[in-house]
């Protein structure tokens, strides 16, 4: 027994303060090199590296989970339908008012030097323009052949070389096919660089698009085949009269605008994915006439229907216009609000718990970018969306934005927290962040709701690197006294192992004691 106190004794009389100033010094290294890891993997996936590593693969092998038992079974089986609900809740949604690549996009990227659009945003228009405007019988006619190939090519220039050259066939080819429409869309959309070129283009599409669908209305009952082309055609011709209606109102053409999407939603009622409805919500907040706006959203703005930030956000915007001019929130807090106040902070309310990204960018408490090419609804990207268009509708209105400033937060007060029940709609999604970092870019920080709190790893790495680096300065400070410390420390923390032996060698035989120490 002396004999290993002794050791230890004369282990700890060796150790120098150099070597605690290394020890500690390189602690405090590691464990900065650790958390500086963890907070960048967490600011760009949202979760702890450790973490996840550890339930992702550690927790398998350490405790694994047994398929055969029906419990396990049911519990696999509500977690398959949770992510049947995460992935429903989590579709992504064409823009409604996406902008042009060629004149809006591309021209931003001249002059900013960055990308607006995300690849994966990119890819998911490209899946779009495959379903809208190409069918099964694309192959039997060259022109159409070439098209079908240019709506999945990668590159822009190619794409663009593909459509002259499709329009080159159809000049040469006795018969027109759709091919001529879709090769003008394409050109609008990327090709042009001004909003006037883009029309332009949309216009010639337009003359060839309601050939093609005169002609397939004609054969649509013929078969399945006639049947798939006239689906496809419809889908051409509808794009290009909205097109051109965004058009009219990007040039100011205002009441033009409004006009053809009102012919097109009576032409095509059915047509409910392009969501004309909010194109015109916004042409008519444009022209402030606030009672055809409330006809639209009492149309729209039904149990029913899927809700967007433009229907609750315009609903909230018409019961603010009240009020909004005469708000004070001083005099609120005296006598109360009135039924109309009420009622409007319901309504933005309703509309904060739908989106609560929103406020911020009306607020412009946080800066706007372009908006992508989709949206994932209750999402940042919904809400720079909404917001890139509609704040100036929010600022023409006198006192709204001052209502929200004063009401939005109150929101959050309503809804349950953690956020397993909604108030007036489902519980948000947790799957929005993740999808959001895919569809903007990644100079954008994602507003993230709820606000995660910072994982464990990340708090005690940081507070791991902080008490090693206070080790390190004190005992290159102060060495002889760290070392005494230390000594006290290691002795203190070896004690218990000191008296187990002495209770061992207490108990066992003298001889037999020898012989295992021998060993």
């Amino acid at each position: 027994m002396f004999g290993t106190e002794s050791s230890l004794s004369m282990f700890l009389n060796t150790l120098t303060p150099k070597f605690y100033v290394a020890l500690t010094g390189t602690s405090s290294l590691i464990s900065g090199l650790i958390l500086i890891f963890e907070w960048w993997y967490f600011r760009k996936y949202g979760t702890s590296f450790i973490e996840q590593v550890s339930v992702s693969h550690l927790r398998p092998l350490l405790g694994g989970v047994d398929s055969s038992s029906p419990t396990n079974s049911n519990t696999s089986n509500g977690e398959a339908d949770s992510n049947r609900q995460s992935v429903s809740e989590c579709k992504v949604w064409r823009n409604p008012l996406n902008l042009f690549r060629g004149a809006e996009y591309n021209r931003y990227t001249w002059v900013t030097g960055r990308e607006p659009l995300t690849y994966y945003d990119m890819n998911l228009s490209a899946q779009d323009h495959q379903t809208f405007f190409t069918c099964d019988s694309d192959h039997l006619r060259p022109a159409d052949a070439i098209m079908q190939k240019a709506w999945r090519e990668r590159n822009p220039q190619a794409r663009i070389s593909a459509a002259h050259e499709a329009l080159e066939l159809e000049d040469l080819s006795l018969s027109s096919s759709c091919s001529c429409a879709t090769a003008y869309i394409l050109l609008a959309e990327e090709e042009a660089t001004t909003i006037m070129e883009a029309e332009r283009l949309f216009k010639q599409a337009l003359k060839a698009g309601e050939g093609c669908y005169r002609r397939s209305q004609q054969l649509q009952h013929h078969g399945t085949q006639y049947e798939a082309q006239h689906r496809r055609d419809t889908n051409v011709l509808v794009y290009i009269k909205r097109r051109l209606a965004m058009c009219s109102r990007k040039l100011g053409r205002t009441r033009e605008a409004v006009k053809m999407m009102r012919d097109l939603m009576k032409e095509f009622p059915l047509l409910s994915m392009f969501n004309i409805h909010e194109n015109l919500l916004e042409s008519l907040l444009e022209l402030q006439n606030y009672a055809d706006v409330q006809a639209v959203l009492a149309k729209y703005d039904d149990i029913s229907l899927p809700k967007s930030a433009t229907i609750c956000y315009t609903a909230a915007l018409l019961k603010a216009r009240a009020v909004s001019d005469k708000f004070s929130p001083e005099a609120a807090s005296r006598r109360g609000l009135s039924t109309a106040e009420m009622n409007a902070v319901e309504a933005i309310h309703r509309a904060v718990e739908f989106n609560p990204h929103v406020p911020k960018y009306l607020l412009e408490m946080k800066s706007l970018i372009l908006p992508p090419e989709h949206i994932l609804k209750r999402g940042d990207s919904e809400a720079i969306a909404y917001a890139f268009f509609h704040l100036q509708h929010w600022k023409r209105v006198e006192g709204a934005l001052n209502l929200l400033h004063c009401t939005w937060e109150g929101t959050f007060r309503m809804i349950p927290y953690p956020l397993e029940k909604g108030h007036l709609f489902y519980p948000y999604p947790i799957c929005t962040e993740t999808a959001d970092r895919e569809l903007l870019p990644m100079f954008h920080e994602v507003s993230v709701y709820p606000k995660k709190e910072l994982p464990f790893f990340i708090l005690f790495t940081a507070g791991l690197c902080s008490f090693t680096a206070m080790l390190a300065l004190l005992t290159h400070q102060f060495p002889e006294l760290m070392g005494v410390f230390a000594k006290a420390f290691l002795s203190t923390l070896f004690a218990p192992l000191n008296f187990i032996m002495e209770k061992v060698e207490s108990i066992l035989p003298s001889s037999l004691w020898h012989q295992l120490t021998r060993i």
